[in-house]
């Protein structure tokens, strides 16, 4: 692939995505963001309650939440259990100075305040623990990435950078840890391809001085904008996945705008690296021709 076809693929991917944003949240990202409102907060205590008992867990409700989302507990499951805070109301204590007040604050004393009185156990489950409906999901890449995967392994020894795989970063599919890349074990190829090179544009792009300079909101935008050019550049399926992912991170169009010059000089070094050169395209075609003739 050429430097002005890299170019020109790239301008465009970038400016369909600055228009995917600009429509709005997709049908998929509405329904996803609706379902996770379901589903609590639970504290830094609770967490590690949680995940003492049941290290796995990645969704965890009550009955009546896995209930309302067309789930049910499965038979001989157990429940973990966590610490729910218990609230009641307790009159304040006059004050015992011989002042005088005026009637206002006087009804002011005596009105009840909500407070915490205790604590008590109740139980929560993972949706591994669950069957029913399944729960809507953002949408993940497609294709065919031979050819392309090898080559971006090969940049990412270039680079320097360390790769492994790990089931236990679940629910994350990728993480970016400063010369180490992380990728949850098992995804299919294509998705493999898009949450690399997600993690590729961190690791290029927020270590450093730069890191300090952004936000989160940022670099999660920046990343994902550069898995999106290029996996649209080597021909995947994307559909609404990369937008979506943006917006779960409050990002938008403009500052997708912002941080042009950054995404498109990181993807052209990607997709300059992992796109056969015009000689190899050729030699390729040759071989194909030579095999089909014998």
């Amino acid at each position: 692939m050429k430097l002005e076809d890299i170019k020109s693929r790239i301008k465009d991917a970038v400016d369909y995505l600055a228009q995917s944003l600009e429509s709005g949240h997709s049908e998929v990202l509405t329904e996803y963001l609706g379902t996770m409102a379901r589903f609590r907060t639970y504290s830094f205590g609770n967490v590690m309650l949680i995940a003492r008992q049941k290290p796995d867990a990645t969704n965890v409700a009550g009955i009546r939440t896995w209930n309302s989302l067309g789930r049910f507990v499965k038979r001989g499951e157990k429940g973990i259990v966590i610490l729910a805070p218990m609230a009641g109301h307790r009159r304040a204590r006059q004050s015992e100075i011989a002042i005088d007040i005026d009637t206002d604050n006087a009804a002011d004393e005596r009105k009840p305040e909500s407070q915490l009185i205790r604590f008590r156990a109740v139980y929560v489950f993972d949706i591994t623990q669950t069957e029913g409906k399944q729960l809507p999901t953002l949408t993940e890449v497609q294709g065919d990435v031979s050819g392309y995967r090898e080559r971006l392994f090969e940049f990412v020894r270039s680079q320097g950078l360390e790769l492994r795989y790990s089931e236990r970063i679940a629910p994350a599919k990728g993480l970016s840890q400063g010369g180490k890349i992380i990728l949850l074990s098992g995804m299919q190829p294509a998705e493999e391809f898009s949450t690399l090179v997600h993690e590729i544009g961190h690791e290029m792009l927020h270590r450093g001085d730069r890191r300090r300079l952004t936000t989160k909101k940022v670099r999660e935008t920046e990343a994902e904008a550069v898995a999106f050019v290029v996996c649209k550049a080597v021909g995947l399926e994307t559909g609404t996945s990369s937008a979506d992912y943006i917006q779960l991170w409050h990002g938008d169009a403009n500052l997708l705008r912002e941080s042009l010059e950054a995404v498109q000089q990181t993807s052209a070094l990607i997709l300059g690296a992992i796109t056969p050169k015009p000689e190899e395209a050729q030699e390729s075609e040759s071989s194909s021709e030579s095999d089909s003739s014998s």
